[in-house]
């Protein structure tokens, strides 16, 4: 199986099955002299495993890290930092139940990935899905972990669950801090008792749903991405639709901006006192031609419901009969709960490679200062 890594000057490869082992990740393109710990990522792990509350799988996994490669503590630091190396860094499995697949060892679960795989490569890991499963999203929350420490403390990258199946927040109560107080990642904290009783009933029926997650990356300079085949925002589209159950994207104002005029949707600009930009609407969701305006980045994801539910389904087997299914063990009722921080993590990861990118080609970490020199002074 190719088109296991994502990134070009900071890229990820990932590796590791649901049921295997252990699962990966490895970081090529870190920059050297970076502090990392497995504390730190562990942090960002925390936040993804499951078994945290009764809205998510209750798969007992610690999800503790180890950093295999690419980390050396000088006895003059103290501390350990990045050689510039490749970084591996490994989630053993430790609450793997392959016992409970075993009666669909031959048949193909409608919604998910094992009819494609079977007829792609001939063989499957049927046991949760193998490479097919959300699980492997654990060894991505690493990586942008990574990601974040060659980002830097000036950006800040968010992520908030903003609809569960027909329920949404209320953009107006919109508290960041409020992001960490409940299991949805919900920050409208008069929106959580509805989503509590909503997923219940869900959840109690067997059943899942899906959710839509608004991730924010907020000091992004101006300057990155590259027109055409490089644009920050195609790449941002490629990175959250690779997430598993991922089945559509947007940025900034997204699939709403076919419904506004061209006044309306216009970002309009003026100059700021100390002469900046400053921009009065982001419907580009701080984008423009591919490159980041200085404007906070902001990207939608839909997740779809869970295909592993209890209700029967109808389907075939690899034999050749038709058969009615339904999928044991433990499943979440809505992954999106638990996607908030891989939408975070995949950010990271993009927003770290483009910066590397701007960096290699300008010699900048951002844009040409303002208001801009004449044409011919420009390269002086």
């Amino acid at each position: 199986m190719s088109h296991n890594s994502f990134g070009h000057l900071f890229r990820i490869t990932t590796w590791g099955e649901s049921h295997g082992p252990a699962l990966g990740c490895v970081v090529d393109g870190c920059p050297p002299g970076l502090r990392l710990t497995p504390e730190f990522v562990q942090a960002f792990l925390d936040k993804r495993k499951p078994g945290q509350s009764r809205f998510v799988t209750q798969r007992q996994e610690e999800d503790r890290v180890e950093i295999l490669s690419g980390v050396f503590e000088d006895e003059r630091t103290g501390c350990p930092l990045t050689t510039g190396t490749s970084i591996s860094l490994m989630i053993r499995n430790t609450d793997q139940r392959s016992k409970d697949y075993g009666d669909i060892r031959d048949s193909y679960r409608p919604g998910h990935a094992d009819l494609a795989y079977d007829l792609k490569y001939g063989i499957r890991d049927y046991r949760g899905g193998g490479r097919s499963s959300a699980r492997e999203t654990a060894a991505r929350v690493a990586g942008g972990a990574v990601a974040r420490l060659v980002l830097g403390n000036a950006i800040k990258v968010r992520g908030a669950l903003v609809q569960i199946g027909t329920e949404k927040i209320d953009r107006a109560n919109w508290d960041w801090s409020e992001v960490d107080n409940n299991p949805f990642f919900c920050p409208d904290p008069v929106a959580v008792p509805r989503f509590e009783a909503y997923l219940d009933r869900i959840r109690k029926a067997g059943s899942s749903v899906g959710a839509i997650i608004e991730v924010v990356a907020e000091g992004v300079p101006a300057g990155w991405g590259a027109p055409i085949y490089g644009k920050l925002d195609q790449d941002l589209a490629s990175a959250l639709m690779s997430i598993n159950a991922v089945k559509g994207v947007e940025i900034g104002e997204g699939m709403a901006s076919a419904m506004l005029t061209g006044e309306e949707n216009a970002d309009e600009m003026r100059l700021g006192n100390d002469g900046s930009i400053l921009f009065g609407s982001n419907h580009a969701g701080g984008i423009l031609g591919g490159i980041s305006s200085g404007q906070p980045l902001v990207a939608r994801f839909a997740v779809k419901p869970t295909s592993s539910i209890l209700t029967e389904r109808r389907s075939v087997s690899s034999t050749g009969a038709e058969v009615d299914i339904r999928t044991k063990g433990r499943h979440d009722p809505c992954v999106g709960l638990r996607a908030v921080p891989v939408g975070e993590a995949m950010m990271a990861i993009v927003l770290a490679d483009h910066k590397l990118r701007h960096r290699a080609q300008t010699g900048r970490d951002g844009a040409m200062p303002f208001p801009l020199p004449p044409h011919s002074e420009r390269f002086e």
